[in-house]
């Protein structure tokens, strides 16, 4: 094995992606350990963030920039944390293998060495059951996640997604329902609240449109139901 290595590491989701999140730290972690207990120098890291394991290999914006790498610096070696980190979809995973052996590259699994290594039958078959087994289980979390949403849904009728004003300041959102009940417009209520200090979340006086969205049928049905008296009166 080469005494030189490329580290390549992906997250699936735009949930696990950032400073805060662990999916990163853990496959470097893991891969620098294996590097370190092999006196393998890590010349060089990629990462794919939010891509699926299911996406092709030649659609990744850091795969292709660490072929690019590797085409100009001779490493020939690419490690990962797990064979499903490199792929998770099966055929993904071995066509993907494939192409990078074709290319005298090799790539090691550093949870499982010989994952990618061997071309054996018996190899061939464990790293096809491996990730056959992976995508049921990524299958199966999907079905129970839609099933549990669907759940909820039915139950609250709202299931994802940010949190309404009426979930987060039900006061200031009744307090828009009497001012429009009372025959205020839009822009009217935006001020009167921005008076009593009750702005959106970026400090602003609230827009028409977010006003719109705090009101019910009912009470547009009661301004325009007094709206039109008003107009009969002035007429």
């Amino acid at each position: 094995m080469s005494s030189k290595a490329i580290a390549y590491y992906r997250t699936s989701s735009a949930t696990n992606v950032g400073a805060d999140k662990d999916s990163l730290k853990r496959q470097k972690a893991a891969v620098q350990a294996y590097a370190k207990a092999g006196r393998i120098e890590i010349v060089e890291e990629f990462y794919d963030a939010a891509v699926r394991g299911a996406d092709p290999i030649q659609d990744r914006p850091g795969f292709a920039d660490m072929l690019a790498r590797i085409a100009g610096n001779g490493v020939r070696c690419v490690l990962v944390e797990t064979a499903i980190r490199f792929a998770r979809d099966l055929i993904v995973q071995e066509t993907g293998w494939r192409f990078l052996q074709d290319k005298g590259i090799e790539l090691i699994a550093v949870d499982s060495p010989e994952a990618f290594v061997s071309d054996t039958p018996t190899a061939v078959l464990i790293r096809q059951v491996l990730g056959a087994v992976s995508q049921f289980e990524k299958a199966s979390v999907v079905a129970k996640l839609k099933a549990a949403r669907g759940r909820k849904k039915a139950q609250t009728g709202k299931c994802e997604g940010r949190k309404s004003y009426a979930e987060t300041h039900p006061e200031m959102v009744q307090d828009a329902q009497e001012m429009r009940r009372q025959g205020m417009t839009l822009q009217q209520i935006a001020a009167r609240l921005a008076l009593r200090h009750a702005v959106n979340g970026k400090g602003r006086v609230f827009a028409p449109t977010q006003i719109s969205r705090m009101l019910t049928r009912e009470d547009n049905r009661i301004y325009e139901a007094n709206k039109g008296k008003s107009d009969q009166l002035r007429g």
